[in-house]
């Protein structure tokens, strides 16, 4: 099936993450921005544990909801941080101190804030 409303998917991998109790989600619109993706999900989580669980949450809810996987993930969570590619969609999960180094939000600073979960 294909994905035709992708902040919609987006919108699930929030949702998903918020489930797992994910730190400062944010969800940014790129259409204007960057050829990329059009949305970034971002959060964060505070330990390897809630990193994976953030992950796994959101890839059986998109997987379920639309039967798809996500065409590649990147990162560790021991590391701190994972990619989730679902092409239009880019999910980044991370730790605190790793979020902070990459600083996304600083990055794509023009990009409308759909949603905001502190």
């Amino acid at each position: 099936m294909p994905i035709t409303d992708y902040l919609s998917l987006a919108r699930l991998a929030a949702e998903a993450a918020a489930d797992k109790k994910a730190d400062n989600i944010l969800l940014l619109d790129l259409r204007e921005q960057s050829m990329v993706a059009d949305y970034f999900v971002i959060c964060s989580g505070n330990t390897d544990r809630q990193l994976r669980a953030i992950a796994n949450a959101i890839d059986d809810a998109i997987s379920q909801e639309y039967q798809t996987a996500p065409h590649h993930v990147e990162g560790a969570t021991s590391g701190g941080w994972v990619l989730m590619d679902y092409g239009d969609v880019i999910v980044h999960i991370l730790a605190p101190s790793r979020r902070a180094y990459y600083n996304l939000e600083g990055l794509w600073a023009n990009a409308p804030v759909l949603l905001k979960m502190l």
